[in-house]
């Protein structure tokens, strides 16, 4: 039931297929996308992380929308930080709470990080997507394949240890 008729349901099959298809790439992680191309006014997808998976810090440019996360499985870690690099804030999306979800404005620099094996969250932000503009990397962060991202990666895990909960 459900073939062909428009609804796509956010199931455990498909929550199982997003984490292994993260769990076996390289990067430690999936985009499955449930827009049909680039160009659609409102992206939606799922993201699927490993906790060794690394995504640079960066900011969405002004004039784009906020970005929206919402934790189905595992736990999200999002990290907000200042212009020098320093975090201003820790939240843990966990999808039994108490913070589920998050909305991160344009021009705030940010990060995303699995806290538990097979996390997944619903993203959702307005398109279209153009990789040129999408998004800034931190020049305060190592990039993604450079042999700082793992020490780095593990040092932004420990802000979470230092406040498990969310600071504002």
């Amino acid at each position: 039931m459900g073939e062909g008729c428009g609804v796509r349901p956010i199931d455990e099959r498909l929550l199982d297929a997003v984490t292994a298809r993260a769990r076996s790439g390289v990067r430690r992680r999936h985009m499955h996308n449930f827009h049909r191309d680039s160009a659609e006014p409102l992206q939606r997808m799922l993201n699927a992380l490993e906790p060794d998976s690394y995504v640079q810090p960066h900011r969405h440019l002004p004039g784009s929308d906020v970005e929206v996360f919402v934790a189905l499985r595992g736990r999200l870690g999002i990290l907000e930080f200042d212009e020098a690099g320093a975090v201003r804030g820790a939240f843990v999306l966990d999808p039994a709470g108490p913070v589920r979800g998050i909305e991160i404005p344009p021009g705030t620099w940010h990060t995303i990080l699995a806290l538990a094996p097979g996390t997944v969250a619903y993203e959702v932000k307005l398109g279209p997507y153009d990789p040129a503009k999408a998004k800034e990397p931190a020049p305060w962060a190592p990039p993604e394949g450079d042999p700082r991202a793992g020490p780095y990666l593990d040092r932004l895990r420990a802000a979470f240890a230092a406040a498990p909960a969310s600071i504002p």
